[in-house]
């Protein structure tokens, strides 16, 4: 990288001590590049994500398996999802990043293939549910809060924002096409399918994604230069005591509650069981999951835009408004099933997809301001409530419908719970700075 130099001034001894400039910022900052792989690698790995709900009817239909049963898979398949995230963004400060995406993709492709050849429920458990489950979660959001923190140090918001709305950019590409595999083709294609797109983007990964800015000689983006911090041993002892110290905090238990309600009305609920519920209503298949599909298109937009407001509004206010919006919008949402698409159903898909996954920005944004340097491992651990959330709602899901006949009572309660999130997120501390506790303390 070149660098330019002062011309030295003159002392009445001669010449003053030449004083190097601080390297020019390049005009493109490499932090951009490795951005833009994280995006088209977290579309890559969403295929796995927009499965699911695909699976439910075909099969319960070939294997007669109950929906609690194949809900249960997926909550497993969440609940690993969230609780393995931590312990990723340990190991990323142990192994870097491009070894655990790349070692947690092949394992996505593994699961997803063995499922093509299983006969048994708990086969579908061990593949999609444990397998799948592991590999996804060292790809969850503490992947881009990693490479967030570790790249970038102004439009930590934005950025955090595009990388969260590449999760729904992938179902947007893959929702589509796995709907009409499975409703043409039947559901094992689209299994093969998501196991080659994982597969796909393991070389962009190894070739292309850097773990640190000093790999290549340059400060984050907005930041000063820095040296890359040596690995940090002990990935799992670190992930469990970070937890320990943050458990002794009232953010903590705040954030995790609001993203546990978070992950049970989006993963657990409208992901998992949108499109079984709509067929109940005589909806189509392909319809219910194009759909999802457009939640996804509007979904972007939110992210980014919550990204923006975050680097310019007050966090917890802004998740207060967020999940006050979503759960009005679910209490609706039972009225609005029917055959066919009309405009009422629509405005819920933009209105829904806008916040769907707006939280993840303010969320991140408040570990990182209450938390620190801690803030990514934190951040996990706040990701696996969410992720226990919707396995719980994925599984409950499944058997009210079996029980009730239908989705409704789940619909209404996920409402109700996001007023409580909406009333947690504003009990949250306002305060810039509140370091861990000491281990001793």
């Amino acid at each position: 990288m070149a660098q330019t130099t002062e011309t030295p001034a003159r002392t009445p001894d001669g010449p003053a001590p030449r004083t190097p400039r601080a390297p020019r910022m390049p005009r493109f900052h490499r932090a951009w590049f490795v951005a833009a792989v994280t995006f088209v690698t977290i579309i890559g790995a969403a295929a796995f994500a927009s499965l699911p709900g695909l699976l439910i009817e075909p099969l319960h239909d070939e294997f007669d398996w109950s929906r609690g049963t194949i809900g249960f898979a997926v909550s497993v398949n969440l609940a690993l999802y969230g609780l393995t995230a931590p312990f990723a963004a340990a190991l990323m400060d142990r192994f870097g990043i491009r070894r655990v995406v790349a070692v947690a993709l092949t394992i996505i492709s593994v699961g997803s293939l063995l499922t093509v050849w299983m006969t048994a429920a708990w086969q579908l458990v061990l593949f999609w549910g444990v397998l799948v489950g592991l590999g996804s979660g060292s790809m969850a959001l503490a992947f881009a809060a990693t490479v967030t923190n570790r790249w970038f140090v102004a439009r930590r918001g934005l950025v955090t924002g595009i990388l969260t709305a590449a999760g729904a950019s992938g179902q947007l590409v893959f929702l589509p096409l796995l709907s009409w595999l499975v409703e043409h083709h039947g559901w094992r294609p689209a299994a093969v399918t998501v196991a080659l797109a994982a597969l796909a983007v393991v070389p962009f990964v190894w070739l292309l994604l850097r773990d640190h800015p000093a790999d290549v000689g340059l400060a984050p983006y907005g930041g000063e230069y820095a040296e890359k911090p040596a690995p940090v041993t002990g990935a799992a002892r670190r992930a469990v005591t970070v937890l320990f110290k943050a458990a002794r905090t009232g953010p903590f238990w705040l954030l995790a509650g609001t993203f546990a309600i978070c992950g049970a009305s989006t993963n657990g609920l409208v992901k998992t069981h949108f499109v079984p519920a709509a067929h109940d209503h005589g909806m189509p298949v392909t319809a219910a999951a194009g759909l999802l599909a457009v939640i996804g298109v509007f979904d972007v937009v939110g992210t980014i835009a919550s990204g923006w407001f975050t680097d310019r509004f007050e966090a917890r206010r802004l998740l207060a408004v967020y999940y006050a919006l979503r759960g009005v919008s679910l209490l609706f949402l039972p009225m609005l099933l029917a055959p066919t698409v009309h405009p009422p159903m629509l405005f819920f898909i933009v209105f829904y997809g806008l916040d769907w996954v707006a939280t993840v920005p303010p969320t991140i944004a408040l570990c990182r301001e209450h938390y620190g340097e801690d803030s990514a491992i934190v951040f996990g651990w706040v990701l696996a409530s969410h992720q226990v959330g919707a396995a719980v709602v994925a599984f409950a899901g499944g058997v009210a419908r079996d029980v009730f006949g239908s989705y409704d009572v789940v619909w209404y309660a996920s409402g109700a719970l996001c007023a409580a999130a909406a009333l947690m997120a504003l009990v949250i501390r306002r305060t810039r700075t509140e370091p861990l506790p000491s281990a001793g303390a």
